[in-house]
């Protein structure tokens, strides 16, 4: 896999403290398109930095940003990750190597506070894994474009948690999906595990296992279930 045949797709909303760092670790010449929900500087930092960079305003749910990117994207290949991540060296280098998958997912980790919380939601996945469910997350997530279209794209009435859904639905169509641990990014921004680690963890596991066995009421779906609250 090169560069060029990879699209990284980044929803923002408010991100202009996290963005400088994540544009400083991801290659030159690789295709990045914005879809952006600020009301802070987040865009104009995105196309001044960075002049391969496509900034498209959606000021709706985070999921339909997301969904919008992977549309508005031409190659083969889509990175989805998190403005307030960065990544390490060698980090696009490992993804020359990765063409027999329909999916590749990795770990979030820390190089600074929280990292024993980081190194057990990925002892997590790893898990996870081994019990045949992928614990996908969209800071770290490479996905065939024909896979994600094959199954409709990304759930829009979900605000929340839909990088995990949609793995699971691309498995069941029968796409072959890896958890690649070595695949690592680093977390910048650690506010919601400031808010609570246990709320938090909760939160996710609840909302997960309703989605994977399909016992979300259907009225619960398009909550976040405060999971944007007090985000800035």
């Amino acid at each position: 896999m090169q560069l060029s045949d990879m699209t990284l797709v980044l929803a923002t909303r408010d991100e202009a403290q996290n963005i400088g760092a994540f544009l400083e670790s991801i290659p030159p010449e690789i295709r990045l398109i914005v879809v952006d929900a600020s009301h802070d500087q987040t865009p104009r930092s995105s196309t001044c930095v960075r002049t391969t960079a496509s900034c498209y305003a959606s000021p709706g749910p985070f999921t339909q940003a997301r969904q919008r990117g992977a549309e508005i994207a031409e190659t083969p290949w889509l990175l989805f990750s998190d403005a307030d991540i960065v990544f390490p060296p060698g980090y696009f280098e490992q993804l020359g190597g990765l063409t027999d998958q329909a999916v590749y997912y990795g770990p979030k980790l820390s190089r600074d506070r929280y990292r024993h919380y980081y190194g057990w939601i990925a002892a997590g996945q790893a898990l996870c894994r081994l019990g045949g469910i992928p614990a996908a997350s969209g800071s770290n997530l490479l996905l065939l474009r024909v896979a994600l279209s094959a199954v409709g794209g990304l759930d829009l009435g979900l605000n929340c948690n839909e990088d995990s859904e949609v793995v699971w639905r691309i498995r069941r169509a029968g796409f072959r999906v890896r958890f690649c641990r070595d695949l690592v990014v680093y977390a910048t921004d650690h506010r919601r595990i400031e808010r609570g680690r246990i709320c938090k963890t909760l939160h996710s596991l609840t909302r997960c296992a309703l989605l994977y066995t399909g016992l979300m009421p259907r009225r619960l779906r398009s909550s976040d279930w405060g999971y944007w609250q007090n985000r800035n």
